[in-house]
This record gives C-alpha cells, sequence and structure tokens, in this order.
C-alpha cells in the first residue's frame, strides 16, 4: 500500500477490497453471519410476538390497562415511527462514525428497551419502549447491511444476505409458538406470560451482543475514514486465519484502488449522489421497497381477522398458521439466494416479484370464488411469500451494494424508512379497513392491491436492476472518494477471470 500527501487529506492505493473479494468462504465469514445476521431473528420475533399477545394484554388481569386495538394500532405504529427515525439517525451515524460503533449501540438500545418493556406497569410506559425498540431495530437495518456486504466475498454476498434478512421469519416462527405458550394461562399467570417474552428477547439480544464483539470495523469504512493501518491489520489477520484452515496460500488479489481520504461526506452531497446520479437506482429502490411492503401488508396485517372471520378459527390458533407462512417465508431467501449469486440480480428480483404477485392474484381469485378453505389459503400464502420473501429480501441486497460506500448505511435506512413507512402506516389504514368488513369482494380487494403493486415492482427491476453478482462493491458504484482513474483500473482488474468476478468455489462451501 502506498500513500501520497493531498492537500486536505492523503491519497492512497490500496487492494484491500480486492484482497477481501478474493477469500473463499471460511469458518471466519460464519462468525460474522452469525454476530450480525442473527437479529432479524429477534425482529421478527417483536413482530411475532406483539400481534399475537394483543389479546391477552387487553384481558383483565395482564398488569396493564390497555385494549387490543392500542395494541396492534398504537403501540404497532410507535413500533414502525421508532424503526424509520432510527434508521435515518443511526444511519447517518453509520457512515461517519463506523459500522461496529453503531452495530454495538443500535443493539443495546434494543436490549434495554425490549427489557423495560418487560416491566411496563402502564399503558404509556409500554408505548414508549415499542418506540424505543423499534427505534434500536431501525439503526440495525442500516449498520447491519452495510457491514455484511462490505465483509462478504463479492461470490456469495447475494445469497448471505437474502438468508439473513430472511432469518427475520426464523424469529416469526419462534413468536407464534412462543404466543402459543405465553396465551395459555394454565401454564403461565396472565400476567406473567407476556413478560417473559419480552424478556427473553432481552436476553437472546445480550448473547448477540457477546458474540458481536468479535466482529471487526468494515476495513472497507476504514479505507475512506484516514485508518488504513487499522485496516491492513484486520484484513491480514483475516487471511491468515483463512490460510491456516484452508492449508494453503490464497491467490493474488486482482485490481487496486486510489482513494482521497475525507472525514465525512456532506448530506447534501449524499443526496445529490443518490437522486441525482445515480436517480434511476433510487426509482428501483423505491419500487422495490413499495412494492414488498404493501403485499406484506395485504397478506399478513389482517391474515388472524381473515381466519377467525371467514373460517371461524380461533384466536388464541392463528398463531399455528402464521408459523406456517412464516416458515414458506424463511425457505424463499434460503433456497433461492444462491441463484441470485449465479443466474443474476435482473432475473431473479423481477422474477421473484413478478412470481408473487401473479400468485397472489390467483388467491384472490380462489377466494372470492369460495374455493379456499383455512389450510389451502394458508397454502396458497406459502407459495406467494415463497417468492416474495426472496424478492423482499433482494430489496435491501439492492440498495446496500448499488450506491456508493459513503452513501451505503444512509441509502439503506432511507429506502427502509420509506418502505415501512409506507407499509406500516399507509399500509394497514388500507388493509384494516378492507380485511375487517367481513365481506369477501373487500378482502380480494386487498389482495389484488399489494399483487398489483408487487407485479409493478417486478417490471421496475426487468429494465432497471443492477446487475451486481460476483462484483466487486467498488465496481457496482464508485466511491465518492475513489480517484478515477485507478477506480478504472481497480474495475478492470476485477472483471478479469469468468465474466462478472472470479470463479466461484464449490457450492458445498457456500451458505
Amino acid at each position: 500500500m502506498s500513500t501520497a500527501e493531498a492537500e486536505t487529506g492523503r491519497t492512497i492505493t490500496t487492494d484491500i477490497p480486492a484482497r477481501l473479494d478474493r477469500l473463499p468462504w471460511s469458518r471466519w465469514h460464519w462468525t460474522i453471519v452469525i454476530g450480525l445476521g442473527t437479529v432479524w431473528i429477534l425482529d421478527g420475533l417483536e413482530v411475532t410476538v406483539v400481534g399475537n399477545i394483543a389479546s391477552r394484554l387487553s384481558e383483565p388481569g395482564s398488569g396493564l390497562s390497555i385494549s387490543s386495538g392500542q395494541v396492534t394500532g398504537v403501540a404497532a405504529a410507535l413500533y414502525v415511527a421508532g424503526a424509520c427515525s432510527g434508521a435515518l439517525f443511526w444511519g447517518r451515524l453509520t457512515d461517519r462514525w463506523g459500522r461496529k460503533r453503531l452495530f454495538m449501540i443500535t443493539l443495546a438500545v434494543y436490549l434495554a428497551a425490549t427489557a423495560l418493556t418487560a416491566v411496563s406497569w402502564e399503558a404509556w410506559w409500554f408505548f414508549l419502549f415499542r418506540f424505543l425498540t423499534g427505534f434500536g431495530i431501525g439503526g440495525e437495518y442500516a449498520a447491519i447491511n452495510s457491514a455484511i456486504d462490505e465483509l462478504i466475498p463479492a461470490d456469495y454476498r447475494g445469497r448471505v444476505d437474502l438468508m439473513i434478512n430472511g432469518s427475520f421469519w426464523l424469529g416469526a416462527v419462534g413468536g407464534s409458538l412462543l404466543s402459543i405458550v405465553a396465551l395459555n394461562t394454565d401454564l403461565l399467570a396472565a400476567n406473567v406470560g407476556w413478560r417473559l417474552t419480552f424478556a427473553l428477547g432481552a436476553v437472546l439480544a445480550l448473547v448477540i451482543l457477546l458474540v458481536r464483539r468479535h466482529v471487526p470495523e468494515s476495513p472497507r469504512w476504514l479505507l475512506i475514514h484516514g485508518r488504513d493501518r487499522e485496516a491492513e491489520e484486520i484484513v491480514t489477520g483475516i487471511e491468515r486465519q483463512v490460510e491456516a484452515e484452508k492449508g494453503e496460500r490464497l491467490s493474488e488479489p486482482r485490481g487496486v484502488l486510489e482513494i482521497h481520504q475525507r472525514k465525512s461526506v456532506t448530506f447534501m452531497e449524499i443526496a445529490r449522489t443518490v437522486f441525482g446520479e445515480y436517480r434511476k437506482r433510487a426509482v428501483l429502490g423505491f419500487s422495490l421497497f413499495i412494492g414488498q411492503a404493501f403485499l406484506y401488508n395485504a397478506i399478513t396485517f389482517g391474515f388472524g381477522a381473515i381466519l377467525t372471520k371467514f373460517y371461524d378459527v380461533p384466536a388464541d390458533h392463528t398463531g399455528y398458521y402464521f408459523a406456517v407462512i412464516a416458515v414458506g417465508n424463511f425457505c424463499g431467501p434460503l433456497l433461492l439466494g444462491k441463484l441470485f449469486d449465479t443466474v443474476g440480480r435482473r432475473v431473479m428480483i423481477s422474477s421473484t416479484y413478478l412470481l408473487s404477485g401473479l400468485l397472489l392474484f390467483g388467491t384472490a381469485w380462489l377466494f372470492d370464488r369460495g374455493s379456499l378453505s383455512a389450510s389451502t389459503l394458508t397454502a396458497c400464502w406459502c407459495a406467494v411469500l415463497f417468492f416474495a420473501s426472496a424478492g423482499a429480501s433482494s430489496a435491501y441486497l439492492t440498495v446496500s451494494e448499488i450506491f456508493p460506500m459513503e452513501t451505503r448505511a444512509m441509502s439503506i435506512a432511507f429506502f427502509y424508512a420509506l418502505g415501512t413507512a409506507a407499509g406500516g402506516i399507509s399500509g394497514p389504514l388500507l388493509f384494516a379497513d378492507l380485511t375487517s368488513t367481513g365481506r369477501v369482494g373487500d378482502t380480494v380487494l386487498a389482495f389484488c392491491v399489494g399483487a398489483a403493486l408487487m407485479c409493478a415492482a417486478g417490471l421496475v427491476a426487468a429494465f432497471l436492476a443492477v446487475r451486481a453478482e460476483r462484483r466487486s462493491l467498488e465496481d457496482i458504484a464508485r466511491p465518492l472518494t475513489a480517484v478515477a482513474s485507478r477506480a478504472r483500473a481497480a474495475t478492470r482488474g476485477a472483471s478479469q477471470g469468468s465474466g462478472n468476478g472470479p470463479k466461484a468455489p464449490p457450492a458445498a462451501s457456500a451458505p
């Protein structure tokens, strides 16, 4: 690595991004997946538990003077508002202060807030800490997705990102089954069961926090912030671990990058880059997030009401049905994730969005004809969400890799906040009215709205999705701090080999 002095900072020539991207899959990468990815399980647990235990919280003897509508309405809206504001607040700090500092802080905020939720004695206390729980989770999305994409080799980035974002649904399965236990007053008192579910979330967060201490700062972030010596030490340490595990020397990296180091990038530069230079990519991100947000609200927001109103499923049994569709949600990213790295982003993103939208149209038609039972409707939802979950996870992958490094966390935060606000605020306002009337036609309309927006997003992806598979992040979007001539040289080096990047190791070694 060579350096040259510049008037406002140093200009360095580095091969660190190429060294990270040429690494084979190893135990070290699994520590990253476990340390950073498992937080989505907590998010799924939180969201599902609150929805399923709403009836218990509103009953006399729960320890709270609160209605079921306040739990699923006010508390849910505050959680969403917290997630949106947290994403924007922490996202900006993630780009300025670093990935590691923020993914430790945001998890600590979540841990404290969910623990305090467990000891709520008044409704206002419950509402306040639901907001703060969301505030921590929103920050996690920006910090974690940034770190994952910058630490995982290019050959595996797509499947790993999808698998991690899809793990939300493992938490949803756990939340569904846990709520069944929490609602059983033969096992737990009415004022104890729901508190234990939140306490469990805090305990799991503490375990993740301890594991996360061993995850390093992103070397890519260190490079552009004048801390190239730290970046060199981290990458050298990783290479030694991987070589010791594999028993052979690593291949030589291809390509270098010249960066003019800066302490920070202004908010106006970020906005001008994302909405000016990359405006087509911004349209893509907007379309993907809005489409998946409305589809999920069309299906999942009123799923309990649909089952109880149309199929007479007891309220305390809806958790079983939700657990089934949650499994379908997780299987989508798990089984389809590799194809996003091999078949390619454009084909897979557009096809998963279009397939899920078309299948939901088909489900709406069968529902309108009265051809479905509670079980077959759930089976249809599983088919829809198998593809929709992979598509929704790819939305997070897309916005985390198609914008320059200096804007990455803020871009994730912006599109996440936009999609979450649309799905978590306007979605429930629309779909709650449609699914609560008990009229078949209104529920069919809810399904069709979600399906139409998902198909529209799929068509946008067919034209605008970026072919980012197996390409370095610096090749997909040149860093704002990169010196143009050397960045082009790095791109040429990174593109040698089999098309878009180095040949992938055997699939058996990948997650």
